[in-house]
Formats: C-alpha cells, sequence, structure tokens
C-alpha cells in the first residue's frame, strides 16, 4: 500500500515510519482483513442484485467499508475491529439476502441424490456460482440433445426445483475449483465459467471454455446478456462424451428441510443417539494439508452428525456415512453463502434445547481459503460464535496480536491433527 504521509510505499507489515502516519502493522492486518471481506460480500449482493433482490444497508455499507479503510482517515484500532464485527452482520444480511432470491425463483431445496460422473452424448460443464447462468443455459439447451454438469460450487443447484426440473442437467462432473484444468481438460465438452473460483485455461481446452457475467479470462470467449448460442454450438461440434459414470453424492439440506427434521434430531440427541454435530466445509484449496478435512470426517465416531458446505465438502462428499434414525449423517447444505442455513439451523436448535448456540454439542471445523470465507467467518464472530477451529493455516494477513485478541475473545484456534482435534472436542 500507499502511506501518503510518508510519501513511500509500505508493505504488509505496515509503515516504517508508524510514529509519523500512525500506520503499524496491526493497523494495517484489520484493514486487509476488511478490505478482503468486503470482496466476498460484494459477491453476494451482486448475485441477489443480478436476480433482482437489493438491500440499501447492504450497499451502504460496502461504501462505508471501504472508505474506512483509506490510509489517511482512521488510526484507531479498536474502530477498526467494531468495523470487522459489523462486516460479519451485514454479510449475514447479504447471504439472507441471496437465499431469499434463490428460494423465490428456484424454489426451496430438497435433499437431492446427483449422479456422478458423465453420460453418452454432447455436453457442457458449468462452474462458479451464478444459479440464474445455470438457468438460461438450460432453457436454452432444452430439446438440443446436449447434457448439461455442474462442476465445484455448482453442485446445490440439482436441489432447486426449477432447476432440477429440466431432465438435462443429468449430474456433477469433476470436483472443487483447484482441478479445474486437469478435469477441464480430460472433458471433451463445451465448459462455461460463472463468477470467481476460475482458472486461467490451458490451451488444449481454451477453445471451447466460455465465461460470462463478472468472470472473464484472456483468450477465452466471453458471453454478453447470457446468450449462449456460441456455447451450444461449440458443444454440438465436440465430439461426444462417453458413458463414464462413477457413484452418486447427496446435496440439498437447506435449512427448512432440515428442520423439518427437527422433533427426530431432538429425540435422537435426547436419547443419546446423536453425540456431536460438526459443521466441516468452506473453501478447498490444493495444499496436501488439506486432506486433513477427509481424515478427520473418516475418523469421527459413529453417533456424529457431519453438516458441510462450499467446496470444501469434496475431500468427503464421496464417503457414505450411513444414517441415524433415518438423519443422514452427511448433510450437504450447498453453496458457502448457505452458511445461512447452517446458521439458522444452529439458531432453531438452540432455541429447542433452550440454551446458547456456544453451548450445543456443535463445533465448527472451517476450511477458509478466499474473500467469502473471510467475510463468514467474521458473521459468525459477529454472532458471538467461538471455539472455531481453521485451517489448514491460519491467514497470512492476520498479525500475532490480532490473532491474540481473536483466541481471547473468541478462542479461535488452528486445526492439529484429525485425531488430537476430535479429542479435544469430544472429550
Amino acid at each position: 500500500m500507499f502511506c501518503y504521509q510518508c510519501e513511500q510505499t509500505v508493505n504488509g507489515t505496515g509503515c516504517t515510519k508508524a510514529g509519523v502516519c500512525g500506520k503499524n502493522e496491526d493497523l494495517a492486518s484489520l484493514q486487509d482483513t476488511l478490505t478482503i471481506a468486503l470482496r466476498g460480500i460484494a459477491a453476494y449482493a451482486y448475485h441477489a442484485r443480478e436476480l433482482g433482490a437489493t438491500d440499501e444497508k447492504v450497499d451502504a455499507f460496502l461504501a462505508e467499508g471501504l472508505f474506512s479503510t483509506l490510509t489517511n482517515v482512521n488510526f484507531n484500532l479498536e474502530s477498526h475491529i467494531a468495523m470487522l464485527l459489523k462486516a460479519g452482520e451485514i454479510n449475514l444480511r447479504a447471504m439472507e439476502l441471496l437465499n431469499k432470491a434463490h428460494v423465490e425463483r428456484f424454489g426451496v431445496p430438497e435433499p437431492t441424490k446427483v449422479q456422478v460422473g458423465t453420460k453418452a452424448g454432447p455436453g457442457i460443464v458449468v462452474t462458479g456460482h451464478d444459479l440464474l447462468d445455470l438457468y438460461e443455459l438450460l432453457r436454452q439447451t432444452e430439446g438440443k440433445g446436449i447434457n448439461v454438469y455442474t462442476h465445484g460450487e455448482m453442485l446445490p443447484a440439482h436441489a432447486y426445483p426449477e432447476l432440477k426440473k429440466f431432465p438435462h442437467l443429468v449430474g456433477n462432473y469433476g470436483t472443487a475449483w483447484q482441478n479445474q484444468r486437469r478435469e477441464f481438460e480430460e472433458f471433451s465438452g463445451a465448459i462455461l465459467g460463472t463468477t470467481n473460483c476460475v482458472l486461467i485455461p490451458k490451451e488444449s481446452y481454451k477453445d471451447r471454455m466460455f465465461t460470462c457475467g463478472i468472470a472473464d479470462l484472456p483468450g477465452v470467449t466471453h458471453i454478453k446478456d447470457r446468450d449462449f448460442t456460441p456455447v451450444i454450438e461449440k458443444a454440438l461440434a465436440q465430439p461426444p462424451l462417453p458413458e463414464n459414470l462413477g457413484p452418486s453424492t447427496m446435496t440439498g439440506f437447506h435449512h427448512n428441510p432440515v428442520l423439518a427434521l427437527a422433533d427426530k434430531i431432538i429425540a435422537a440427541v435426547k436419547a443419546g443417539k446423536i453425540r456431536h454435530f460438526f459443521l466441516v466445509g468452506g473453501c478447498d484449496g490444493s495444499r496436501p494439508s488439506r486432506n486433513y478435512y477427509t481424515e478427520f470426517v473418516q475418523k469421527l465416531p459413529e453417533d456424529c452428525v457431519v453438516l458441510t458446505l462450499g467446496c470444501g465438502k469434496y475431500r468427503f462428499n464421496y464417503l457414505d456415512l450411513g444414517e441415524i434414525d433415518g438423519i443422514p449423517r452427511l448433510l450437504d447444505m450447498g453453496q458457502c453463502n448457505d452458511a445461512y442455513s447452517a446458521i439458522q439451523v444452529a439458531v432453531a436448535l438452540a432455541e429447542a434445547f433452550d440454551c446458547g448456540v456456544n453451548d450445543l454439542p456443535l463445533s465448527l471445523v472451517l476450511s477458509w481459503f478466499e474473500q467469502k470465507a473471510v467475510a463468514i467467518l467474521l458473521t459468525l464472530l459477529h454472532l458471538g460464535i467461538k471455539n472455531i477451529r481453521i485451517g489448514p493455516s491460519l491467514p497470512a494477513f492476520i498479525t500475532p496480536n490480532v490473532l491474540k485478541v481473536l483466541q481471547e475473545n473468541y478462542n479461535l484456534q488452528p486445526i492439529t491433527t484429525p485425531e488430537e482435534d476430535i479429542k479435544a472436542i469430544l472429550g
């Protein structure tokens, strides 16, 4: 960043003349955190706006929050911490706005079994987050003999009634965003990237990749006004995909269907059949240390239930964890923004058991990577949720002093090993 008082460019540790301009590494850390969270909030607000939903308070905070990060505006650490918690509050509002927009346009998600792999015939795979882009593609490909597949954070689309009604939305192909370059090279059909989490393509498939909306890649055809004719033409011109079906997976455990099971859940907890709930999810990445989340879920006792969301679920959503009294032990709540659903479930269970959320047999074990994950973490802190475990490493923009505040006030902890963390949580 550039310090206007010292008239020099400074690195992430803050201005070297802190006594002159008031900048220091902790203030820089808080400002970086807020800036990153604002990007996540903006993403949710953008998706909601595309569906006709807006919120004046969300829009106003985006301006206020960004303004507060100016170099020569605010040197008060306490007010920056307050601004971060407000960012968490506004992000909750943005996620609620997007949830309502999705439900009003596409219906309430339903628990749905999704076929993994490819069917014989022409195909288009869609990655990203924007459900409206997928809907328009499905509408335009009706009757053309093209199979449409989801990828990454698009998997939860299969649970929405207005999307699953299209019979040519046939399944999910591939896994999380970081595997695109390998998975898309192996996919012989057309590829559509929406919003973020889109990687620079290899030359081997660049000519059959397309972007739309906010996503735009060099050398890749960009679709305007959701006219997907070029994507359709490319899919029909490509060699047909082979029949290569894998196992199925489940998605669609929105808070509405989960809370419909509330009586069963409460009874199972009181009977000692469900000992603990774990929310294991978030953003995925390529570090080998992220295998922690697969091992964590594999090693949980059979009387524990796992809630998941975001692309982090691809670390373990192929596992068959079975059921407890008809309640699936693995409940995929959807995209990263569906953290809103997880919060609604936690609040409802706390009310049912007449306790606070922190007193529930519920632990959060989160994987973070990018902007929206930071915004969601701030939402959880705004709600006063404690004892969160986060990994695979702590954000580099969090200084030791800021981390100390988070640990003292919220007991935020880095993950260790699956065995040690499970033992510490379950006792």
